[in-house]
């Protein structure tokens, strides 16, 4: 969405075509539809009825051509395509077309905001399952990075990982990071101050509040956080999980909390007439709309990621630029904002990485970040001038411009293999 504001901005006319909406996880339709740039131009939507996120050949089949029949008609400069199944049948529309008409671009651009590829744990038949759907999602990648000019990571990690997977070629990749609007992380709106949001939550101004923003979703570290903290939860009534928004596995994971003997608290399934628990030892807030999570952030006293998959996770920066540390698993491109001082030196710490999985390992840097919040703080600021620059939405337009004019370049002077 960000890009696409920046690119009409810029002058660009700008088109988003997306599957059907659906799901707890919310939708940034509604600002879509209601931006205009100062000179009145708007962002055009277009829904592809069956771009649907799970695997299925015939709607896949379906999809493809839509994607080649509107990619035909509007007849663009540039197809940027993004998420994994849908950057493999957006590129080999896009492809199509082009070389159903060899005279006109497109020039194909494909971003990776994540791997797609799953973790291979659980019992053999499990894990088995889960190499057969990486290597054919592997097979597919490298078919659809022949059929794209350029590949944006938002991460470097995702450059390495892909290339050990022989999908493209080094000279195809360009780091973008992911960008935000900054400003509501850097600066508290009025009554957003993190004393003013734990008074709405009902938390206590001196507890320890270990928060996430993630899906409540399979490998988003959840379960991690429960095995790692529970103990520590149940003997110090001042500790407080707070998890922000909503998913799949919730009903499991409020089952679960409750069975270890924590209480939950769901903001938004309780009426307002409960009486809440006190302490509260666990905070569920359901699914909030994208302005709620800056003050949500600062609330907290460090942000915990233990997600087991990642490109480069916005979470981390966001919690940095509000001044709140870090703990987060060493997942993919996150080490690329969270900067541990193992690897980098006290000096340029930005927060504290623990091995995927290691549950100890987490117990013990959350411990490290309560028992040490001078040295937490300083970390925190680092990573807050680091993000500032580093991941504003501006400066990823102005990175994508380039990737933009490249590929260009690269159309006029014939396409890749």
């Amino acid at each position: 969405m960000l890009s696409c504001e920046g690119q009409a901005r810029l002058g660009h006319e700008v088109h988003l075509a997306f599957g059907p909406i659906y799901g707890p996880e919310g939708s940034l339709l509604d600002r879509v539809a209601a931006f205009r740039t100062a000179s009145g131009a708007e962002i055009t939507t277009h829904v592809v009825p069956n771009m649907v996120r799970q695997i299925d050949p015939r709607r896949d089949w379906l999809a493809l051509g839509e994607l080649k029949a509107l990619i035909a008609r509007l007849k663009p400069d540039i197809v940027h395509t993004h998420s994994s199944k849908a950057g493999i049948v957006g590129r080999a529309a896009a492809w199509a077309v082009m070389q159903n008409s060899p005279a006109r671009r497109p020039a194909v651009i494909h971003t990776i905001h994540g791997p797609p590829f799953m973790p291979a744990d659980g019992g053999l038949v499990a894990r088995l399952k889960t190499r057969i759907i990486n290597h054919g999602y592997t097979l597919a990648e490298r078919f659809a990075a022949e059929r794209a000019h350029l590949t944006v990571s938002v991460a470097d990690a995702m450059t390495t990982q892909f290339l050990h997977r022989g999908i493209g070629r080094a000279e195809q990749y360009v780091t973008v990071r992911s960008g935000m609007e900054t400003a509501p992380y850097l600066h508290a709106a009025a009554g957003e101050s993190a004393a003013e949001i734990r008074t709405r939550l009902g938390i206590a101004n001196h507890a320890f509040v270990i928060g996430t923003v993630a899906r409540l979703a399979q490998h988003k570290g959840h379960d991690d956080l429960l095995d790692a903290l529970a103990d520590e939860l149940r003997h110090r009534p001042d500790w407080c999980l707070l998890w922000v928004g909503d998913g799949w596995c919730r009903e499991r994971l409020v089952a679960r909390a409750r069975g270890m003997g924590l209480s939950v608290t769901e903001l938004d399934r309780e009426p307002a007439t409960a009486s809440p628990p006190s302490p509260r030892q666990i905070v569920i807030t359901g699914l909030v709309p994208p302005e709620r999570i800056p003050g949500l952030m600062r609330a907290m006293s460090v942000l915990a990621h233990p997600s087991s998959r990642e490109g480069l996770p916005r979470t981390v920066p966001q919690a940095l630029l509000c001044g709140t540390p870090v703990v987060a698993y060493d997942a993919d491109g996150t080490r690329e904002a969270c900067l541990d001082p193992a690897i980098v030196g006290a000096e340029r710490a930005t927060g504290r990485l623990v091995t995927v999985g290691d549950r100890a390992g987490l117990h013990e840097a959350v411990m490290w970040m309560a028992t040490h919040r001078d040295q937490a703080a300083a970390m925190a600021a680092r990573g807050r001038a680091m993000c500032e620059r580093a991941f504003s939405a501006e400066e990823m337009v102005q990175g994508l411009e380039r990737v933009y004019a490249r590929a260009l370049a690269t159309c006029d002077v014939g396409t890749p293999r």
